[in-house]
């Protein structure tokens, strides 16, 4: 596999591309194996990661990130978990609902409840906040969640995690998902048929939610993209994973 970062420009550059959900851990490992290591940068790159899949097979990034599952014509790549993820329901600190079951969810995201007084809160209309199509948040949520029936086209698509959390964090009436790691004071994760989205829960498999974060490359990974790779996996790595609130193994 080249290791040339074609498109970057940049030859010492190892480039990691493709899932937004998995993009901030990422850099954190970028930094501490850069601190360690230093003999080749690490870009890591958003984009989807559908189009981080697309960027190892066209030879544009050296090592791809993928928060969903491999689909059957993407299976002959190589890859390895990074980690596991819960994918919490979130809506905004105030909003009084604090429990929901998934089929209200699935619902609410078909579009056949539109109001929260239908689920214990105020008298007003839910704004749904969804990701975009090829988003492996999406395609993680349409896969646990919407059991095939489509999200509603009055859905308000953001394009990362943190566009999400934004938005929730600034509209009472509003409802998004985000990785779980990225929970905090901005925003209330819903504790969903009973049970809340903590570490603990997603680890034992109890939290309803959750996915695989993937590295993906084309073919056996070259010589620097192992040793990065081999970084993430190993202790150190692992430990920093979990410590930003990802479920390592």
């Amino acid at each position: 596999m080249p290791l040339s970062g074609c498109g970057s420009g940049n030859s010492a550059s190892l480039i990691v591309m493709g899932s937004s959900s998995m993009q901030p851990y990422v850099e954190i490992l970028a930094e501490e194996y850069a601190h360690i290591y230093g003999e080749r940068d690490v870009d890591v790159l958003a984009g989807g990661s559908s189009a981080g899949i697309m960027a190892v097979e066209s030879g544009i990034a050296d090592v791809g990130m993928s928060s969903r599952a491999l689909k059957p014509a993407e299976q002959y790549l190589w890859s390895t978990v990074m980690a596991k993820d819960g994918l919490a329901i979130v809506t905004h600190p105030e909003n009084p609902v604090r429990n929901l079951t998934v089929e209200q969810v699935r619902d609410i995201y078909a579009g056949t409840l539109i109001n929260w007084s239908d689920v214990g809160g105020a008298d007003a209309k839910i704004h749904v906040i969804t990701r975009e199509e090829g988003s492996g948040s999406r395609d993680a949520f349409e896969s646990l969640v919407m059991d095939k029936r489509p999200i509603t086209p009055r859905a308000i698509v953001q394009d990362s995690n943190g566009a999400v959390k934004q938005l929730v964090s600034s509209d009472v009436n509003s409802i998004g998902f985000i990785s779980s790691g990225l929970v905090d004071d901005k925003v209330n994760a819903i504790i969903l048929d009973g049970v809340a989205a903590t570490h603990e829960n997603i680890s034992i498999g109890a939290y309803p939610l959750f996915r695989e974060f993937l590295f993906v490359t084309e073919g056996e990974p070259g010589e620097y993209a192992a040793k990065f790779i081999d970084y993430a996996l190993s202790p150190a790595g692992q430990a920093i994973l979990d410590t930003e609130g990802l479920v390592t193994r």
